[in-house]
């Protein structure tokens, strides 16, 4: 493979040697930028917190007024801001910036750090812990955070008459109550030794302007973040938000307005990133990779994310396991990750990927075997499925190849593409409403542990129940006892425990990823300071400055 000279400016031997080494037929050198974690020009090594990638001599000085400018790929979710309800990957990316938990997973580092909490939380014994609020900390309405704030945060995600899907993860909460007018306490119902990052998945709200009118809140959030939203885009399909002045706290806001631009459409945001209307951008097609990193900083960080198959386990055909089993043997994993995601996706071979620290390769893993697929449909006499998938743009590629891959295994496939809140609107609580679905998923936004992971989508009624119909089965039971068991646990027994939920789900696939992807990232660093890819959805400005 020969690389244009152009391609190559800037690159280090070791960057040129990774470059070329994830060349894909399908995509050429666009793809192989995505091996390396990082290329800036003229510079060698990925950026980190504190850290100027740019050309020496060529970045101007930032400073705390300058403004950030960056374009989104994902477009608001059906609901608003609200941290109790929204798990769409907008909103909660720019709850990032305007929300804060009594701790936070830093959404690069994924460090835990005290937030709004004045220190990390105190274990008084095994099954009570203590948080003290932050001093002076005050809502961008003005008003003081209060232990009473706290409290009622807690209580309306731990209230199932609110449908909070932020439940699920705080099975090991008994209570949350008042210890002093800054001091809360949190009684355990066993000993849980994920308090901390636990904790940062409720954001702490005002309970007055949240009693007082809950859909102004939704629209339009208080929060004690490093900024405070002035325009939540529903209009002008442009974010803005400003500097909160009052924010005392670890992080504070080192530019003095931020605006997001709403940019599904792939070519418009690579454009606006190239024209340098933009400061960085998600999503980076992996077309563009090449050719952006010529002149921009590009990233692809292994992450968490996936795309996965749901069946729909309440109804015939998927009812049966054979079925389901067929179908992940059906499917060519190669040519998905490949061809169709240009080398930024790693087939799955455990539900977490081979980088997370509880990975251990589960009991069943899916390879491409179309004969043995063709034998489980020959026993079950399956025929045909409907076959339900989300629009993003990023997977767009693999979809064509999923469908053949059925196709292939002699299956005759009624095919529908929705966006993401449509596919969700057809299915929830229509348990006849599709065979399989697939769509991506990212719950390591909220936090990188096993148990939360697989939470997400294997213990909620959310998913298991409106969704993939799968629970009340043998293996949902045998799930939810396995989960419960390495909630009390820790340790090598906990590890041991998560690793027996893998191969269930191996196994019985209610619901399973076909990969794990890389998340692309472009950015200017010679005018964005200390700005760090994620391997997460979404974009942070956390510790980033910018010198426009």
């Amino acid at each position: 493979m020969h690389l244009p000279e152009e391609a190559r400016m800037g690159l280090s031997r070791r960057s040129f040697v990774k470059l070329i080494g994830a060349t894909t037929a399908a995509a050429g050198i666009t793809a192989s930028l995505a091996a390396c974690g990082t290329t800036t020009p003229g510079e060698t090594t990925a950026p980190t917190a504190g850290t100027d990638t740019s050309p020496a001599g060529n970045t101007p000085a930032a400073s705390n007024d300058g403004l950030i400018t960056a374009g989104i790929s994902y477009e608001l979710g059906t609901n608003g801001y609200d941290p109790m309800t929204t798990t769409a990957a907008l909103t909660l990316a720019a709850n990032w910036h305007t929300m804060e938990g009594l701790t936070e997973i830093h959404p690069a580092t994924r460090e835990v750090y005290p937030a709004l909490g004045a220190a990390m939380p105190t274990e008084v014994d095994p099954k009570t812990w203590e948080v003290t609020l932050r001093e002076g900390a005050v809502f961008t309405n003005g008003e003081a955070v209060t232990a009473d704030d706290v409290v009622f945060s807690f209580e309306r995600v731990m209230d199932e008459a609110n449908q909070s899907l932020y439940v699920a993860f705080l099975p090991f909460l008994e209570s949350v109550t008042k210890k002093d007018d800054t001091t809360v306490t949190f009684a355990l119902k066993y000993p849980f030794s994920l308090v901390p990052e636990r904790l940062s998945v409720v954001k702490i709200v005002p309970k007055a302007s949240v009693e007082a009118d809950a859909k102004a809140f939704d629209l339009a959030p208080i929060g004690t973040g490093a900024y405070k939203m002035t325009d939540n885009g529903a209009a002008s399909q442009k974010i803005v938000f400003e500097r909160n002045d009052d924010y005392n706290g670890p992080h504070p806001a080192l530019a003095s307005s931020m605006t997001w631009q709403i940019l599904p459409d792939a070519s418009t945001r690579t454009n606006a990133m190239s024209s340098d209307t933009v400061q960085a951008i998600d999503s980076v097609p992996a077309s563009d990779l090449a050719t952006l990193s010529q002149s921009k900083s590009v990233a692809a960080e292994q992450g968490f994310g996936l795309v996965f198959t749901m069946f729909n386990c309440g109804s015939a055909p998927m009812s049966d396991v054979k079925n389901r089993q067929g179908v992940m043997y059906a499917l060519d994993y190669d040519q998905i990750c490949s061809v169709g995601m240009s080398d930024l996706a790693t087939p799955a071979t455990a539900f977490v990927q081979k980088e997370h620290p509880s990975y251990k390769e589960a009991s069943v893993v899916y390879t491409k075997d179309t004969e043995k697929a063709k034998a489980l449909f020959a026993e079950t006499g399956l025929t045909s499925v409907r076959l339900l998938a989300s629009d993003h743009d990023f997977f767009s590629a693999a979809r064509p190849i999923i469908k053949e891959s059925l196709e292939a295994a002699g299956l005759t496939v009624a095919y529908e593409e929705k966006k993401s809140s449509d596919v969700y609107a057809t299915i929830d609580g229509a348990p006849d409403a599709f065979d399989i679905v697939v769509a991506p998923g990212d719950p390591s936004v909220f936090g990188d542990d096993a148990d939360l992971l697989l939470r997400w989508w294997y213990a909620g009624d959310t998913w298991t129940d409106s969704r993939m119909h799968w629970k009340g089965s043998d293996s949902y039971n045998q799930v939810q006892e396995l989960l419960d068991k390495a909630g009390e646990a820790s340790g090598d027994e906990q590890l041991e425990l998560w690793h027996q939920i893998f191969d269930v789900i191996s196994e019985n696939v209610p619901l399973y990823p076909i990969f794990h992807r890389k998340t692309p990232t472009a950015f200017n660093a010679e005018t964005l300071q200390n700005f760090m890819p994620l391997a997460v959805t979404g974009l942070s400005f956390v510790d980033v400055s910018s010198s426009v």
